[in-house]
């Protein structure tokens, strides 16, 4: 199988191991199969027999055609281990009436970017073998709280790899900032950003697009690449968990076979919710993808209108990982859906204009599979109460979103499918504003927060966030976005 850029400017392809080493195409499009592979009732129905390593090698081996599935699925069981995820990885709970949970966030950072960012490493590794690579490879990441803890954990310490992560450094919460600058390792590096998520991550994109730059790097013997999901290698792991829980409500008796089901996805960077849609494309039996936004609703606005707009005002929330404007993987659907020419004009607009407005015909091919709610700060505190009250479960704020949308959805649809709601991370990483949601009350301190929230709930505070506050900060910096470049060149050096 072939890997080819969003924007059509390499038709003759890449391949996957290329594909993950580089992490984005030359022209700045985004990696795609050439073809999406297909997956049968009957291989879903056997799956549901298998451990969850061999379900995501089983759906891997369909796209990584360069390695063989012995590898994909050494990979999976090294990732997925007992000593790495404290639960089974993709944990389904029936939260009755109709309405089922994914957790996703059992594993060594407590939120859903360790299900990619555990596996990604070791694919990673074995592509620059594949590739005949002997430079060493930056992985270079903007993160508006999760995926840089996952990163570094991920790639801490593996050979031939270093990472640099930038984050906003009053956009992440307190345990999340702790995460980060707490992080060990030899070969990692963490710096804050004066601004939003968004001037970090088109910093790191103004980095890749510098072809002197990256000739620089060259002569220090080191080259660029991603572990944001604009990386092929961080969003094809993320499929295999939708076919999972579809694997597990069959098992449990949940559904028939060949039932469909609506799946609601907390969203900011549009990676978790198009990795659903490539499952559905496969032949995974989705009908409805619902995605779900907090303040920052641009994603809400596109789905109901087809105009793509981030000229407007930005939004910090409790739900920090959706403060997002600019939701690179939506460059992903335009091309499944529209063609890399139209995904090349637009992203051209966006580019020059801040936005971009599809024709009444493409905009109906993509509204005929998704639909956009959103959730303010008020209501996402009301269903992190309500839930808790109604089902005793202790969700976050991301979560929060996802479950409005999912009630909103089903009020304006009279929804009789099974939902499956996507939980992404431990409501620990964001106790302060889950104990405010239950009680009212604001901690004085984020880090007590997560004590009083133990002490409210009974729930146990995950083992990797129960000890932060002791931790040695290692990475204090902050600097301008200006001083992003200068600030990679010091660490390749190093």
């Amino acid at each position: 199988m072939r890997y080819i850029s969003t924007r059509g400017s390499d038709t003759a392809g890449v391949t996957s191991a290329y594909a993950i080493k580089t992490g984005l195409a030359g022209d700045k499009g985004l990696f795609m199969p050439e073809n999406i592979p297909v997956l049968t009732l009957e291989e879903i129905e056997k799956m549901t027999a298998l451990s969850y390593p061999e379900r995501v090698a089983a759906v891997l081996s369909k796209y990584l055609d360069d390695y063989s599935y012995s590898e994909i699925l050494d990979d999976a069981e090294a990732a997925y281990s007992d000593s790495k995820f404290r639960d089974f990885p993709a944990k389904l709970t029936d939260m009755q009436d109709g309405n089922f949970m994914l957790e996703l966030w059992h594993g060594p950072t407590c939120a859903f970017k360790d299900m990619a960012l555990q596996i990604m490493p070791r694919l990673f590794v074995r592509a620059l073998r594949k590739c005949g690579e002997e430079r060493c490879a930056i992985i270079l990441v903007a993160t508006s709280g999760d995926t840089g803890k996952a990163a570094l954990e991920g790639y801490r310490d593996v050979d031939g790899t270093k990472v640099k992560v930038f984050y906003p450094i009053d956009g992440v919460s307190r345990v999340q900032k702790l995460q980060m600058q707490t992080q060990t390792g030899k070969n990692v590096s963490v710096t804050g950003i004066v601004g939003n998520f968004d001037d970090a991550q088109s910093g790191v994109k103004e980095i890749f697009a510098n072809t002197e730059y990256a000739k620089q790097l060259d002569g220090y013997n080191v080259f660029l690449s991603s572990a944001n999901s604009i990386n092929w290698g961080r969003l094809v792991p993320q499929i295999a968990y939708y076919v999972s829980a579809y694997c597990d409500m069959l098992k449990a008796g949940t559904i028939r076979l060949g039932e469909e089901i609506d799946v609601c996805v907390p969203t900011g960077n549009f990676g978790n919710i198009f990795a659903c849609y490539l499952a559905k494309l496969m032949g995974l039996p989705v009908n409805t993808l619902i995605c779900a936004s907090n303040k920052n609703d641009v994603l809400t606005e596109f789905l109901k209108t087809g105009i793509y707009d981030r000229n407007r005002a930005f939004h910090t929330t409790m739900s920090p990982s959706m403060d997002i404007l600019i939701s690179s993987n939506l460059e992903r659907l335009l091309f499944v859906t529209l063609g890399a020419e139209k995904t090349a004009k637009y992203m051209e607009d966006l580019s020059q204009y801040g936005r971009y407005a599809l024709t009444e015909e493409d905009f109906a091919r993509i509204s005929c599979d998704f639909v956009g709610y959103s959730a303010d700060e008020v209501e996402t505190a009301l269903t992190i109460k309500k839930i808790y009250e109604n089902k005793n479960c202790l969700i976050d704020p991301h979560t929060a979103v996802a479950f409005t949308a999912t009630e909103k959805y089903t009020v304006d649809n009279k929804a009789e499918r099974r939902i499956l709601t996507v939980s992404t991370a431990s409501a620990y990483k964001f106790a302060a504003d889950v104990y405010t949601s239950l009680t009212g009350r604001t901690p004085d301190d984020e880090l007590l927060a997560l004590d009083m929230l133990e002490a409210l709930t009974g729930e146990p505070i995950p083992t990797p966030l129960g000890d932060l506050g002791k931790k040695e900060a290692l990475h204090t910096s902050v600097i301008n976005k200006t001083e992003m470049q200068d600030s990679v060149s010091v660490f390749a050096k190093e």
